[in-house]
């Protein structure tokens, strides 16, 4: 288990991706970004909680559901985009 200094300054990292992945949704609309910031938002609360409980294995709790759905998140938004709404493939 990593120290909870180190655990805060991942959690600030992702925090800060998350916000420029939401700023470069407002520019652009596009909801791939929209999706990763939300799924770098929720990795960072995984850091935080991580940090704040103290769990020594952190693969054998709950908290390890918020890591998964933030991948998660980012699998729908990267196949999202690649198909289009007629079940074709974009680049075809």
């Amino acid at each position: 288990m990593a120290s909870p200094f180190i655990s805060g300054m991942v959690a600030m990292g992702l925090l800060t991706a998350g916000l420029f992945f939401f700023r470069f949704w407002r520019r652009t609309g596009d909801g791939l970004f929209i999706s990763f910031g939300a799924a770098f938002c929720l990795l960072s609360l995984n850091h935080v909680l991580l940090a704040a409980i103290g769990i020594p294995r952190e693969e054998q709790s709950w908290v390890y559901l918020i890591r998964l759905a933030a991948f998660a998140l980012i699998i729908v938004a990267i196949v999202g985009k690649n198909v289009n709404r007629t079940g074709r493939r974009t680049g075809d």
